[in-house]
């Protein structure tokens, strides 16, 4: 069993910042890919961030140069900063991560729960 655990979402004004940060735990022989999702209400989840095991990183254009993914291998986390934060920005965000459970196993995608991001005056 693999467990995600993000945490780091709240309410801020627009033009704020948070920070998310995501531990991945359990029966992990290495991770691949890791990433941020976010779903709006109403709305499809969608990719906003993700970072390769080597560091290679990929944004969505509507958060080019306002967020920044990173990761901790040694800790197995992944984290997001979001700076410049604008009521847009307000969904619940995923991490997800690709993982290898065993020397032989195959990749799976695992899910946090989800964490409330609110942006708001």
């Amino acid at each position: 069993q693999v467990q995600l655990v993000e945490s780091g979402g709240g309410l801020v004004q627009p033009g704020g910042s948070l920070r998310l940060s995501c531990a991945a735990s359990g029966s992990i022989f290495s991770i691949n890919a890791m990433g941020w999702y976010r779903q709006a209400p109403g709305k499809q989840r969608k990719l906003v961030a993700s970072i390769t095991s080597g560091g290679s990183t990929n944004y969505a254009d509507s958060v080019k140069g306002r967020f920044t993914i990173s990761r901790d291998n040694a800790k197995n986390t992944v984290y997001l900063q979001m700076n410049s934060l604008k009521p847009e920005d307000t969904a619940v965000y995923y991490c997800n991560a690709a993982i290898y459970n065993g020397l032989y196993s195959r990749e799976y995608a695992y899910w946090g729960q989800g964490t409330q991001v609110t942006v708001s005056s």
